[in-house]
């Protein structure tokens, strides 16, 4: 294991009725909030009344930002920090799921910096400061609510790019399993394979002697192929609701990627399939993640492969080591399909025309430390692969 410092600072109330919390939270840190939320899914599950009465009832103050897209737009970040700075505001309230607090991220950063918010995603700046982050989370899947990433997405250039910074971390997170029990199934079928992509990008790791954090990512692994389909066959579940939004929070807060080096191949080339075709991320992570598993197979990567199918797919201990390697992709393939999420990217409505140019922006120094490094040409042929 290498060295490492781990930090995580926000404070989670978790539970049914935890948002009897939000109030007081808010009111310690803030007086004039901006309330940021997508479309009318919390004003039909309680979220944006049980939000609104916390604050009346603590004196908190604030100004409303709806219509959040699915991939947060830098155009509405760049409106939530004119409203921060136009009205005075000293917080940001995030209602909704990752999108939402992806850019309620960005805002909180942006408003106290004198530049564009475009800078941080775009790696020209890293924020210094930013005003305190709450968030009230209606979806289990990007762990937003407990780390310091936002993904931000530009569609003028076709860019969907990352940034994170520890003044980026939420302040205060409330997470009520009960708030996601009325998601449709698609979403809860995206949310459920975003969580396992996090996870699995911790897990296939150039570094494998980490004990602690491995046997934790196949927890939760197996949580995520446990309680994903009961989530989506009785959606009113909380038990199967509760434990897929823990495991969301936990996959990505840092712990499984400290003491190693984690490149995030897949979600690096997702980013691109969303910036160019505003595809859902979890959708297009579920297209791509067996195909990379395939790609990366070899000699040498086969005996990971080979203990995930063990840990998480329960597969003959027995069996030769490649047999299981490959069953154990397959598996992966066979969960996702079995979720109702797409197997290829001719299914969405994408072709190769721009891959390319998608595999030439996705190719980062990072791939260079992945489980597996990837040339450019490699990403191009894993699109492919995937049609």
């Amino acid at each position: 294991m290498n060295n490492f410092t781990y930090d995580i600072s926000t404070v989670v109330h978790f539970g049914k009725g935890q948002i009897e919390k939000l109030g007081a939270e808010v009111a310690k840190r803030s007086g004039r909030v901006l309330m940021v939320y997508g479309g009318g899914s919390v004003k039909r599950n309680g979220v944006y009344d049980g939000a609104a009465a916390q604050l009346k009832a603590h004196g908190v103050a604030w100004v409303e930002l709806s219509g959040v897209e699915p991939n947060p737009r830098i155009n509405t970040v760049r409106e939530g920090v004119r409203l921060c700075r136009e009205e005075k505001l000293d917080g940001v309230l995030a209602l909704g799921g990752g999108s939402v607090i992806d850019c309620a991220k960005g805002i909180a950063a942006g408003a106290l910096y004198d530049g564009d918010p475009w800078d941080f995603p775009a790696g020209k700046a890293a924020p210094e400061q930013a005003l305190p982050i709450f968030t009230v989370l209606t979806m289990a899947a990007t762990g937003s609510e407990m780390d310091s990433i936002a993904v931000i997405s530009n569609m003028d250039s076709h860019e969907k790019e990352a940034f994170s910074a520890p003044c980026c971390l939420p302040a205060v997170s409330i997470l009520d399993p009960a708030y996601t029990c009325s998601l449709p199934a698609s979403q809860t079928a995206a949310g459920t394979a975003d969580i396992m992509s996090h996870t699995l990008e911790n897990y296939f790791s150039p570094i494998e002697t980490n004990y602690l954090a491995d046997n934790m990512a196949e927890a939760i692994l197996r949580a995520c192929v446990h309680y994903g389909p009961k989530a989506i066959d009785t959606p009113d579940d909380y038990e199967a609701r509760a434990n897929l939004m823990w495991c969301a929070s936990w996959a990505i807060n840092g712990f499984l990627s400290m003491g190693k080096p984690v490149g995030w191949s897949v979600h690096r080339m997702e980013h691109e399939l969303s910036a160019f075709y505003d595809v859902t991320h979890g959708v297009g992570l579920a297209i791509l993640t067996p195909n990379w598993m395939r790609y990366v197979l070899s000699e040498q990567t086969e005996a990971r492969f080979a203990r995930y199918g063990e840990a998480v797919w329960d597969l003959d201990r027995s069996l030769p080591q490649r047999e299981k390697a490959e069953a154990a992709i397959q598996k992966t393939r066979d969960f996702f399909s079995a979720l109702g999420l797409p197997a290829t990217l001719t299914e969405v409505g994408i072709d190769g025309t721009h891959f390319a140019e998608m595999a030439r922006k996705a190719r980062t120094a990072n791939f260079d430390r992945t489980f597996v490094p990837l040339s450019t040409e490699d990403i191009l042929e894993i699109y492919k692969m995937s049609l």
